[in-house]
């Protein structure tokens, strides 16, 4: 059994802490006893270099990710293979996104962190909505490689049920992310995966959600899922 936590925010999210440096983040999560995690800041990957930095040094599982916002402002978590994937993905999205510049008086500052430590702030705000929408959106991750699926649907706040009212028979995930109960309205056969969606350290599951991969890394997380 592989205990994960597959949706952590890093201070890049504007909405993140600012202790949550990826390499602070990644100690906890191996301190919690987690055997895997992945990164997933709001609309953007570019913390995920640093984490993984740190996840080798600690010898704990990790993926690279995003959170995106889809146009109809639903966030769905995005995982990777690799790093480059990640970064190709990252790359695309920014054009997708609203540049619309982040004030960091009433949103956080977005702070990336280098694998070396450095830092520099992005500019443009990462919690506004895309132009893709939920139906599309998995598509576009397939083509980095990459695993999508709708993030904590059992949630009011930016939740597909709580949006859409329903799940649409368009979209096909092999997922479902909750935070805490299973909604009904799910299409049958869907993992169900319980994340944290932290923000700050101490949100970060202590126990993990128990998933039964082969191995803890996105190809256990693939095989898991059937893909």
């Amino acid at each position: 059994m592989v205990y994960a936590d597959l949706h952590i925010h890093s201070c890049l999210s504007p909405c993140g802490s600012d202790e949550m440096s990826p390499f602070d983040l990644v100690g906890i999560a191996m301190l919690n006893g987690l055997d895997l995690i992945a990164l997933t800041d709001h609309n953007s990957a570019k913390n995920c270099p640093a984490a993984a930095v740190a996840a080798a040094e600690y010898g704990i599982g990790f993926i690279p990710g995003m959170e995106a916002t889809t146009s109809e402002d639903i966030h769905c978590v995005c995982l990777f293979p690799t790093l480059e994937a990640a970064a190709a993905f990252d790359l695309e999205w920014e054009d997708h996104l609203y540049r619309i510049p982040n004030r960091p008086d009433r949103f956080g500052e977005q702070t990336i962190v280098h694998p070396d430590g450095s830092t520099d702030t992005y500019p443009w705000l990462l919690i506004a909505a895309s132009d893709v929408s939920v139906i599309d959106l998995p598509d576009l991750v397939r083509g980095y490689g990459g695993i999508c699926y709708p993030a904590h649907v059992d949630r009011e706040a930016n939740g597909l049920f709580a949006i859409l009212g329903t799940w649409p028979e368009e979209l096909h995930t092999e997922a479902a992310e909750i935070r805490f109960d299973v909604p009904e309205g799910l299409p049958d056969g869907l993992k169900i995966i319980r994340s944290s969606d932290a923000h700050r350290i101490a949100d970060i599951l202590s126990e993990g959600c128990p998933l039964d991969l082969p191995s803890p890394d996105f190809e256990g997380l693939r095989t898991y899922l059937g893909i």
